[in-house]
């Protein structure tokens, strides 16, 4: 194949054979390498199925608590819902209580303290003819949160 014969040693060998020893090492550090990189699969495999293992068992448990807390949330939320319910029923009917009282008695009690008020006004300007009272205090003034004594109040006359 090649026509060169090396001689060593007393033996022949040809470029054939010299090829495949060669493609023969090539072939044996390729396959090397190959399991080389096969054992570091497997050791990274079986980290991944420790830690994967690992996981799981700190999971299961928090989603246990979570799950026990998402229930526990959702009574709440419910008991919440009832509470506010029982609210609004409460409110509407405070409402409806506050118009049928102001319609009930709001009309009465108007006349009421008209003819109070009327009757005051009547037994007070009676009064006012008597002179048998007692005297009358001077009236006082307010001006913003303040009071004026009635002396101050009238107008003095220049001499």
């Amino acid at each position: 194949m090649f026509g060169y014969v090396f001689q060593g040693a007393g033996a022949t060998v040809s470029g054939g054979e010299v090829a495949g020893i060669l493609v023969a090492v090539f072939w044996a550090i390729l396959v090397s390498f190959l399991a080389v990189a096969l054992a570091r699969l497997a050791q990274t495999l079986r980290a991944t199925t420790k830690l994967v293992a690992d996981v799981t068992d700190q999971a299961v448990p928090l989603l246990a608590d979570a799950s026990s807390a998402v229930r526990s949330a959702q009574t709440q939320i419910d008991r919440v819902d009832a509470i506010a319910s029982d609210v609004q029923e409460v409110t509407s009917n405070a409402s409806a209580l506050s118009t049928t009282v102001a319609s009930t008695f709001g009309g009465p009690l108007v006349k009421v303290a008209a003819f109070g008020y009327g009757v005051r006004r009547a037994l007070g300007g009676r009064k006012e003819d008597v002179p048998a009272g007692p005297a009358k205090q001077p009236r006082r003034t307010v001006i913003v949160g303040r009071t004026i004594p009635a002396a101050r109040r009238t107008k003095r006359k220049k001499d």
